[in-house]
């Protein structure tokens, strides 16, 4: 057994996304042979998602069914970035307010951990920060001696809001270059360690708190939410043209409160339309990352922990989603590998 011998047996797996094996997509980093052992670097960068899992998993089996021990890694080549200890930012955006982007970003960011990924969540709204509340975290930030914050988890999720920052009734009016340094503080002075995903909850609409973010950090691609109502739809449509003119890669689209099952009667009703969603990224040529039915669970709070946790239909959509987006994430890095 060879380099060259264990390279042509991965040649046999497939990615299903792109229709390429991994050789010719040039996917696989490095072959070594050591003590009848074969360490294979794979250029997968979105960990835990079921797509790029099952790829490894192929791997293994491949070169199982030939006898040959193997030991797997993974990792994408990174330049020198604001965060150098994340691996991907998903920014979860709306073109407008009350399509329930919050709660698509906190149970994001809940759903990636429940697959096994390190996860922080980065409540970026400074004007309307309420992640903290909607996970039911009261814990405050820590700080170093080197005046770095320390951020609280929960749900196996780090947190920083401005919410912490700031007094529970204080306004945030800063505008402008205020926003901006702010925002940058926020990333960079904080101890957020080794992450396989930061969720970054930004502020609805397309104004300037956004730019911050999408000048300073390398987003591996955005999420962009709606609701079913042509409203919606229309302001939606405005977030995309601005991650467009960024060259920032979308990830999809979601729609939130598609439907809801009366919890008494059992029956559906669709109090904002249903399908429009679906078909605004069918317009746009983007992928569709699920419906979302509408929950009073969300307003109920119950105990703070995020719905994509629990069980029942909007669990399930909730976890679809996070998995469809955490396939999204593979295929944007995969499909630079080929560039």
């Amino acid at each position: 057994m060879n380099e060259s011998d264990v390279r042509s047996l991965l040649e046999e797996v497939e990615d299903p996304d792109l229709g390429t094996d991994i050789v010719s997509g040039n996917l696989v980093n490095d072959v070594r042979i050591e003590d009848d052992v074969a360490h294979v670097s794979l250029a997968l960068g979105a960990p835990y998602s079921p797509t790029e899992s099952a790829i490894a998993a192929r791997v293994r089996e491949v070169l199982d069914a030939e006898g040959i021990e193997s030991e797997l890694t993974a990792n994408i080549e990174r330049e020198e970035e604001v965060l150098p200890g994340v691996k991907n930012v998903i920014a979860v955006a709306s073109g407008k307010g009350g399509v329930g982007k919050s709660t698509v970003a906190v149970n994001l960011a809940a759903g990636l951990s429940q697959l096994g990924a390190r996860v922080g969540l980065f409540d970026a709204d400074i004007y309307g920060p309420n992640v903290p509340r909607m996970v039911g975290s009261d814990e405050r930030p820590k700080a170093t001696a080197e005046e770095q914050l320390i951020p609280p988890e929960k749900y196996g999720m780090k947190l920083m809001s401005m919410d912490f920052l700031v007094g529970e009734d204080d306004p945030v009016i800063w505008r402008g270059p205020m926003v901006h340094k702010v925002l940058t503080q926020l990333f960079e002075d904080v101890e957020w360690g080794a992450l396989d995903y930061m969720v970054v909850d930004l502020p609805p609409g397309t104004g300037d708190t956004q730019l911050p973010l999408l000048q300073s950090v390398p987003i591996a691609g955005a999420v962009i939410v709606t609701t079913p109502q042509d409203v919606a739809v229309d302001d939606a449509r405005k977030g995309l043209e601005m991650f467009g003119k960024h060259e920032t890669p979308v990830l999809g689209i979601v729609e939130n409160m598609s439907g809801f099952v009366c919890p008494d009667c059992g029956s559906e009703h669709d109090l904002f339309g249903r399908g429009g969603g679906r078909e605004f990224a069918a317009d746009v040529d983007m992928p569709f990352l699920g419906e979302i039915p509408l929950d009073p669970r969300v307003r109920e709070g119950e105990d703070g922990a995020p719905l994509v946790l629990g069980e029942g239909d909007t669990a399930e959509a909730l976890r679809s989603f996070t998995e469809t987006t955490a396939n999204n994430v593979g295929i944007v890095h995969r499909n630079r590998r080929r560039e």
